[in-house]
């Protein structure tokens, strides 16, 4: 899988981390808006997740899923397809200070780097 796609624009803060983090945290500005990075069907949409804030779960096929987590807002619901590029959610507040975006991608339900998928900018 090639995403085609930039979540956010914004430096990254955190990368994958086997053992701590299982995706990458992107810095952004409060409200920005989240995109998709393919197209899919919304697997998860809420905060039943401790940790993640508001988090939308996005099922691309039958191997891989992205979730995108700290959100202020979501704007898609379970259920409805997004299209590549859709604006998604908007970027939320991590603790009291810092806005970023939590962004993994599972391949078979196992955690892959999304640097190695995502283009530079």
């Amino acid at each position: 899988m090639q995403l085609r796609k930039l979540i956010i624009k914004g430096r990254v803060l955190k990368r994958l981390s086997p053992s701590r983090n299982k995706g990458i945290d992107r810095a952004g500005k409060l409200g920005q808006p989240v995109r998709a990075t393919e197209a899919g069907k919304v697997a998860y949409g809420g905060q039943g997740l401790i940790g993640f804030g508001k988090l939308l779960i996005i099922k691309h096929n039958d191997a891989y899923l992205s979730a995108y987590a700290n959100n202020s807002r979501l704007l898609v619901n379970e259920g409805e397809h997004v299209e590549k590029g859709q604006a998604i959610a908007e970027v939320g507040r991590v603790g009291s200070k810092r806005m970023s975006l939590h962004f993994e991608i599972r391949k078979n339900g196992k955690p892959v780097n999304p640097l190695k998928l995502l283009p530079k900018k």
